[in-house]
Formats: C-alpha cells, sequence, structure tokens
C-alpha cells in the first residue's frame, strides 16, 4: 500500500530549472513523436521539412521541463503511482524554429481524498525567453494513488471547466500511431519507463507500454490545426484536456470538434469509439486575418 503523500519532502523539493536549446531538429523530432506524416489525408511537410518549417504548439509542453521528475527520490513521490489526470497549455508568443527557452516548475496546490484515495498534486510551468518574455504556461494534475491522508484540503482550488456542446461536432478527423510512437515521443525529453518497458508497464496494470499522456495530447493538437485552423499551427493559442484512458502506440485517435466562434471544444477516442480517451477538451485559436 503506498504511503500517504510526504508533503514536507515534495514542497521542499526544488524542481531543477531547466534551459532547452532547440532548433528544427528538435521541432522536427517532436512532430514525429506526436505522429506527425503518418497519413496520407493532411499534408505535414510543414511539420518535418525545414523549410517554412512550422513549430506545433504543444512542443511547449516538453521544453523548458526537467522530464519525469517525479523520479528523483529526491522528490518523496512513487513515481509508478502517479497518473496524469488533466493538462493545460496556454501559448503567449509562437514558438520559433529554434531558440533558448528557461522552463520554471513549481507544485501550487496539493489536495487529499483520504486514506487509501488518492492524493493530488497540481504544478505549473512558465516557460521564457532569456531575457524573461513568457512565451507559455502549463498546468498539470497528477492523481498519487493510494497516496492520501496526509491531512490536506480534499479538493483542489477550482479551475474553469468546459462542457462538451449537446449537438453533432463540427468536425471529425481521424489520426493513427506508430506501434514506436512512445519510443520517438521520449526522445523530446520524456523518459519514463513505463512507455518503452514492458515490465515496468505491466507491474502497474497496463498490457504493454502506453503512449505518454502529453503524446496523446500532441496527436489532438494536431488533430485542431489540421480540422480547424486551416493547418497553421500557431493560431492554436490555448488546449485543456482530462485524460480518461491511455492510447497504446499502434491505435488510431479520433477526434471530435465543435466550434464557437474562436473557441473549440473536443473529444477524443482510441480506435473509433472503442474507448475516450480524452474529455472535456477545450481550446482556443487565433485565425490569421480574423
Amino acid at each position: 500500500m503506498t504511503a500517504p503523500l510526504d508533503t514536507e519532502k515534495l514542497l521542499s523539493y526544488q524542481i531543477p530549472q531547466t534551459q532547452d536549446d532547440y532548433d528544427p531538429r528538435d521541432v522536427i523530432i517532436y512532430a514525429l513523436g506526436v505522429g506527425a506524416g503518418l497519413t496520407s489525408e493532411v499534408d505535414e511537410t510543414s511539420l518535418v521539412f525545414e523549410r517554412n518549417l512550422q513549430v506545433l504548439p504543444t512542443m511547449a509542453l516538453v521544453l523548458g521541463t526537467p522530464g519525469f521528475w517525479p523520479m528523483d527520490p529526491g522528490s518523496g513521490l512513487d513515481w509508478l503511482s502517479i497518473l496524469h489526470g488533466e493538462q493545460r497549455l496556454k501559448i503567449h508568443a509562437p514558438l520559433e524554429p529554434a531558440g533558448t527557452l528557461v522552463g520554471t516548475t513549481k507544485v501550487t496546490d496539493l489536495a487529499d481524498k483520504g486514506p487509501g484515495k488518492p492524493a493530488l498534486i497540481r504544478a505549473r510551468k512558465e516557460v521564457r525567453t532569456l531575457s524573461g518574455v513568457l512565451v507559455a504556461e502549463t498546468l498539470e494534475i497528477w492523481f498519487v494513488q493510494g497516496a492520501g491522508g496526509f491531512g490536506g484540503e480534499r479538493s483542489l482550488p477550482a479551475e474553469p471547466q468546459s462542457q462538451i456542446p449537446d449537438r453533432d461536432p463540427d468536425f471529425a478527423i481521424s489520426l493513427p500511431t506508430s506501434l514506436a510512437q512512445a519510443a520517438i515521443y521520449r526522445l523530446s525529453g520524456d523518459r519514463n519507463p513505463l512507455h518503452i518497458d514492458p515490465e515496468t508497464a505491466v507491474s502497474v496494470g497496463f498490457e504493454r507500454p502506453i503512449l505518454h499522456g502529453l503524446g496523446t495530447m500532441g496527436i489532438v493538437g494536431r488533430a485542431l490545426v489540421h480540422a480547424a485552423c486551416g493547418g497553421v499551427a500557431s493560431a492554436l493559442r490555448e488546449m485543456n484536456v482530462r485524460f480518461t484512458a491511455p492510447v497504446y502506440p499502434g491505435d488510431t485517435i479520433n477526434t471530435h470538434i465543435w466550434k464557437d466562434g474562436d473557441t473549440l471544444y473536443f473529444r477524443a477516442y482510441r480506435n473509433g469509439f472503442e474507448q475516450c480517451v480524452i474529455d472535456n477538451g477545450f481550446a482556443k485559436i487565433s485565425l490569421p486575418g480574423a
């Protein structure tokens, strides 16, 4: 049984500030990691070719991050008990094809669902240029299974929630993944063995390694760009998701999108409608000339 969350150790742990120098090669590796180029249904040359290269906004999720930092014993966390629950991304300035960015990550809130139940961790990351200009901010929520009972608040401070419209979607797009999807995605920095090592995956209840949650988010981000942004990657300025089930490398992700002005709502399934993998999706877009 997992011990209650050691809040003193966690809150005193200094998550490493990370500086990333990246170039078009890194941009292309990231795009390949979220499935660019696997379908003939959309032209993704601009995501994988240096000439007129576009940067997917979701790359901000992997820039300026120290990787899966709970694997450091100094954090006091049992990393095998962690599930990624929600993720928010807000872009303040479009990512350039090359540059240097600095990421600062802090745990901002904790919640205690009770003894034997999950503990919730909310962490915020700011990604800035060397001169201090804010480029992106992210917010994530992790569930640490069985780590409740430390005596904290029962719920995290509320964040705005979206509601999927009660009508047929305006767009639907299916994007495949490859059997090597997680192996490629981890080249962008997340080395959690859950996504590459069969023994680790089985030890925590999965039949085989699963795709990174942020990898799934990146694939769905591509779907939003192609279906609702005319293929203009920088038009996607904000994206919030709730993860509801894992994706396995080789699955096809089917994204349904509802558009209301510059707001998108979306839901994603694996392999047709086999299982919902992202729910209550919300995004903001800014189309050129709009």
